[in-house]
């Protein structure tokens, strides 16, 4: 209990100040500038921030600080430069300065006003600020450029804004009329000048395709031309002399006539002057109707021709997108064709490359077993020559005193053989039977001799020795030797092993 009596004294200082605090605590939003102001020498500015006021002795304003938009009529018909009168209305977007000059002008001015009041006091000095900059310019800078407008609007408002601490940010004009609708008439002045300046541009584009026809025609016609001139040079020789010969006669005629002429000419011109004074006034009056019809004629002919153009560049606008549509189709039907082309001759190539290889495989395929064919035969052969190579070394001279009995039939019926063509053969003196079978026997032994002379070899004397060893040998026996025509090119090897000699 003594405990808590001691310790109020030092808790109600505490409440108070927790009290003060709760009491004066005060957060401004980004928006709205709280001021406090009383005991200090300046007041407190917060914009977004916390702070705390002392409760009795100090007090909270509030200033609004967030974009305002306004509204701003010119409220009737304001001459321009040029004497045009036009309503203009546009919209400024204006906020408070918040920096200390600026908030301490805006607080004498517009403290604790709500927006709609923040509103009526500033726009009444805009509107005047608009009324003065719409006398300087004229109406075609106005509709032309009105940004320029708006920034003059705000460059000479904001001189009067400063003394409020007020900031225009931007001042945009969003509608521009005038009494007399000028404006609507400056348009069509602009649609005429860019129809004639497309009429212009085609009568030039007429203008070149005539020049370009014109030269065209002068080439083609120059040869012609040439021609001519040196027909028209003898023509124009002929008529020179010609022509003297008529001024010589007209100058005599004409001498004669002169006196009769003057004087008719003058009554005439009496005549005429008399005449042209009194048609004078009708002339005058019929080329001041005729102007009237005229000016009616050019501007009916103006709607007809303008709606004829509109209708013919619209035809041609459709004609040509057409065109242009069936020329992309044509182009990719072609090339669609194109590729299917590709891909046939691709798939032809192919084929024909793999039949290609099939040939050349088989070709390869028959020559090789040609190859081995031949080699075979070669090597049969060599085995045959081998053989024989060997029987004639196992048996020596006997062999090849076989070999060549063997082959001397098929000389002899070789050498006889030409004989066998003739149908007849008639001989004279000597020539007999007898003597042609000489010839034949002499043919036959050429043909031996020639081979003893390539082989190095002599015939007869091996037939000497074979056949005198055998009668060394006590053989009174006569030989005989029999020949038998060989079948086959072994057929000397197998006479080795069963001879036919008979001795």
């Amino acid at each position: 209990m003594d405990i808590l009596l001691k310790a109020i004294p030092i808790a109600i200082p505490v409440i108070l100040v927790i009290l003060i605090f709760l009491m004066g605590y005060v957060k401004a939003p980004p928006d709205v500038a709280y001021i406090i102001s009383g005991l200090r020498k300046h007041p407190k500015v917060l914009i977004g921030k916390a702070g705390i006021k002392i409760p009795f002795l100090e007090r909270v304003d509030k200033l609004i600080v967030r974009q305002i938009s306004i509204d701003i009529k010119s409220e009737g018909y304001i001459p321009t430069q040029d004497f045009i009168g036009v309503d203009v209305d546009a919209v400024a977007k204006v906020r408070v300065m918040t920096d200390p000059e600026g908030i301490q002008l805006a607080m004498k001015n517009f403290l604790n006003m709500t927006e709609d009041d923040f509103n009526r006091a500033i726009v009444d000095s805009l509107q005047g600020n608009m009324r003065e900059i719409i006398g300087t310019i004229t109406l075609k800078e106005i509709c032309n450029d009105r940004k320029k407008f708006g920034d003059e609007v705000q460059s000479k408002a904001q001189t009067d804004m400063n003394a409020l601490g007020i900031q225009i940010i931007s001042c945009n004009i969003q509608r521009v009329t005038d009494e007399n609708s000028l404006i609507n008439s400056l348009g069509q002045d602009n649609m005429s000048k860019i129809q004639k300046d497309a009429a212009i541009a085609k009568a030039e584009a007429e203008r070149d395709i005539a020049i370009a026809q014109a030269q065209a025609a002068k080439a083609s016609n120059d040869a012609q031309v040439e021609a001519d001139m040196h027909i028209a040079q003898k023509q124009n020789d002929l008529a020179i002399k010609q022509a003297e010969l008529k001024v010589q006669e007209d100058t005599k005629r004409a001498e004669a006539d002169a006196a009769y002429t003057i004087q008719q000419q003058e009554q005439q011109r009496s005549i005429e002057t008399a005449t042209v004074n009194a048609q004078i006034a009708k002339t005058e009056r019929e080329a001041e109707l005729k102007s009237k019809e005229v000016e009616v004629k050019k501007q009916s002919l103006d709607a007809e021709v303008r709606a004829a153009a509109d209708a013919d560049r619209y035809r041609k606008e459709q004609e040509a997108q057409a065109a242009l549509y069936q020329r992309q189709k044509d182009a990719e039907a072609v090339r669609y064709e194109q590729e299917q082309a590709a891909e046939a001759a691709k798939k032809a190539a192919e084929a024909a490359r793999f039949a290609k290889e099939q040939e050349a495989a088989g070709i390869a395929a028959v020559g090789q077993a040609e190859a081995e064919a031949i080699r075979a035969k070669a090597l049969a052969e060599a085995e045959g020559i081998d053989k024989k190579a060997e029987a004639m070394k196992k048996y020596g001279e006997a062999a090849v005193i076989e070999m060549i009995m063997n082959a001397l039939p098929e000389i002899a019926k070789n050498v006889a053989e030409p004989l066998s063509k003739v149908d007849k053969i008639t001989m004279y003196g000597e020539g007999n039977s007898a003597k042609l079978l000489s010839d034949i026997v002499n043919g036959t032994t050429q043909v031996t001799e020639g081979i003893s002379a390539g082989m190095g070899l002599d015939l007869k004397s091996l037939l000497a020795g074979a056949l005198g060893g055998k009668l060394a040998a006590g053989n009174s026996q006569p030989v005989q030797v029999t020949v038998t025509p060989q079948a086959q090119p072994d057929a000397a090897a197998a006479s080795a092993d069963t001879p036919e000699q008979q001795v």
